[in-house]
């Protein structure tokens, strides 16, 4: 009978070990994300890992909400609002920047392929990137396309000053640009291709100069952290980080899955939409050669260097901020278990 008890003993307390957020009573760990942005693809490894009961499974119960852009979602989790959102790297380096006290951490990459773009017709005058320069472009200044320009243009090697820019409402923008109002428009490549192809403006018809093809070595978005979650709640966002990193390398390898995914979060989805938007994510910012080598969410330092300069030289900061101050690795899984799949 002694033997037995200390076996049961024994099994439940490396249950408890294993899942260390699971109390007795059968409770949780509440968590809190935001998307960054709305329903789309853009969430699909998020709602696949909550699908597949990925951050349960690690203990955790984890609200996921929309949000209203990166500069909107950082701020939230440097209010305390959420642990953790989807946000653009620079849009932090520039919030760390004017407020040193919050300490925002990256803890893991999920675009490694900076998706900044401005994209032009085909049967317009611009076909190199250089001829961009005096011309009108649709972004707003919230924009992170408009936002990095600087650092595009000086890489190509032209003024980025002399730029016009239009800001006008996405929608109306968007039918304005098909029209021939603007010159050029600024966008994420996966959300101008299919907000343009929506308004029969299809990619054949539209050259874009992403940024990551010229010169720019940025990260785009990571998964961004306020200091209080870290120190308080290194198992918890381990937890998280290691479910959603199963969530993505899922959603990488069965886009399908990622869309359906989206479509049981948010019914109005078009789930053909968010399936071509998916792939347009994976394969254009996500499956590369450093996350073949390093797997989903790692970085390297001479990147993030790269992404703190570009920022700084883009948005004209005074910044003195370092590598260690906009990322740690200590919340990744290891590196097998952040392998893509074939």
């Amino acid at each position: 009978m002694q033997r037995r008890s200390l076996l049961r003993a024994t099994g439940a307390a490396a249950l408890l070990s294993a899942t260390p957020f699971v109390r007795a009573q059968g409770n949780l760990q509440k968590f809190k994300f935001n998307l960054g942005w709305k329903v789309e693809a853009s969430g699909a490894g998020f709602l696949l890992a909550q699908q597949r009961g990925y951050y349960k499974d690690a203990g955790l119960d984890v609200a996921i909400d929309t949000g209203n852009g990166s500069a909107s979602a950082i701020s939230l989790v440097a209010g305390g609002a959420y642990d953790v959102a989807s946000a653009d790297l620079s849009s932090m380096i520039e919030f760390n920047t004017a407020n040193p006290q919050a300490k925002l951490a990256a803890v893991a990459i999920q675009y490694d392929l900076n998706p900044n773009s401005v994209m032009v017709r085909k049967d317009g005058a611009i076909k190199k990137p250089a001829d961009l320069a005096g011309k009108t472009i649709l972004g707003q200044p919230f924009n992170a396309s408009r936002k990095l320009f600087p650092a595009f243009a000086k890489a190509q090697g032209f003024d980025g000053s002399t730029v016009k820019w239009e800001n006008v409402a996405p929608d109306i923008g968007d039918t304005r640009f098909v029209k021939g109002d603007f010159d050029a428009a600024a966008y994420f490549f996966f959300t101008g291709l299919l907000n343009l192809k929506a308004r029969g403006l299809g990619p054949d018809q539209i050259t874009v100069f992403r940024f990551s093809d010229y010169g720019l070595k940025s990260y785009g978005n990571g998964l961004i952290a306020n200091a209080k979650s870290m120190h308080d709640n290194p198992e918890a966002m381990k937890a998280f980080v290691k479910a959603t990193t199963r969530g993505w390398i899922d959603a990488m390898a069965d886009p399908r899955a990622g869309a359906a995914a989206i479509k049981a979060r948010e019914p109005l989805a078009n789930e053909e939409i968010e399936f071509e938007r998916l792939q347009l994510i994976v394969d254009g910012t996500m499956r590369t050669a450093e996350t073949r080598a390093n797997g989903w969410g790692a970085a390297t330092p001479a990147r993030l260097q790269a992404t703190i300069d570009e920022t700084v030289s883009a948005f004209g900061l005074k910044s003195s901020l370092a590598v260690a101050d906009i990322w740690t690795d200590r919340f990744l899984p290891p590196a097998a278990e952040r392998k893509l799949k074939a």
